[in-house]
């Protein structure tokens, strides 16, 4: 399980430092949109080095490739697979196709202890092709972890001029976000929540984290250090959810029937799997 991913330049080995100490689950260093044409090359050596010299006991680490529609991910694999980073971050999905076609890519350079376990995470939302593509089947695939949705190349695609206003996003991009959430529960994997691209602003990040919880998100991406430890404690069970899900999860087997109250309120199977999520979440969390 995780809660926070952060984005991280692939092409610095300063900020690549600095990271390994946020406390997210998943670092991903970026070899896309924060690193520039002439510094691709460059950015694969550091991140390959990074994978290499890596505590895995920290979090897990990924790496964001550049989209399926270049020649870069051709390099970028090559680069960085054999140094064996537990997953792979697809930037521009516009279909499940997307996925078998990068899961081939990146058998052909898995080291032989290391065959089948390259995860991914697709970001899902960049285009409109794939927010369209969200309502179609095939999206379960043993490789795929996670789906994220992204909001910035979205706007330029359809050429919003706003995507957040007045503490929320606006209407196109809460179809897309809605989208990524169900499409990811229909494919059994992660639903990630965007990057807030204001860093300084905790007070927002914090609102969109419990907007994106109460939802069903499990994670959030980050962009800065600092939004790390917010993403954490917002993306936890309470102690409050904690005490409700072992009553809820009591009563109900001790009814009986399947059908138990709390508080005056009626319990099923539904209040049933979900007291059991948040225990599950607690217990990997060590809140338990």
């Amino acid at each position: 399980m995780f809660k926070s991913l952060l984005f991280v330049p692939g092409d610095s080995e300063r900020k690549i430092e600095k990271a390994a100490g946020s406390g997210a689950d998943i670092l991903i260093y970026d070899l896309e949109d924060s690193v520039v044409p002439e510094r691709k090359a460059e950015a694969r050596q550091i991140t390959r080095s990074a994978l290499k010299n890596a505590d895995r006991s920290l979090c897990k680490y990924y790496v964001r490739v550049n989209s399926l529609d270049t020649e870069l991910i051709k390099e970028d694999l090559a680069a960085v697979v054999p140094a064996r980073p537990d997953g792979i971050v697809l930037p521009k999905c516009n279909s499940a196709d997307d996925i078998k076609s990068l899961d081939a890519l990146i058998s052909s350079h898995e080291t032989e202890e290391a065959i089948g376990r390259t995860k991914i995470i697709a970001i899902v939302t960049e285009t409109p092709q794939g927010v369209l593509a969200l309502t179609n089947p095939g999206w379960v695939q043993p490789r795929l972890a996670g789906m994220m949705w992204g909001a910035e190349d979205l706007s330029a695609e359809i050429g919003a001029t706003v995507n957040y206003d007045n503490g929320d996003y606006t209407e196109p991009f809460r179809l897309a976000r809605n989208l990524c959430l169900i499409a990811a529960r229909a494919a059994g994997v992660v639903p990630i929540d965007t990057v807030f691209a204001d860093f300084r602003d905790e007070e927002g990040l914090t609102s969109l984290c419990q907007k994106a919880r109460r939802d069903g998100f499990e994670a959030k991406a980050a962009i800065h250090p600092a939004q790390v430890n917010p993403i954490n404690e917002a993306f936890q069970a309470t102690p409050e959810e904690i005490e409700w899900a072992k009553k809820v999860i009591t009563l109900l087997r001790e009814s009986g029937s399947g059908v138990a109250s709390l508080d005056g309120k009626m319990l099923d199977m539904p209040h049933l799997r979900i007291a059991q999520k948040i225990l599950a979440k607690a217990e990997g969390s060590g809140k338990s």
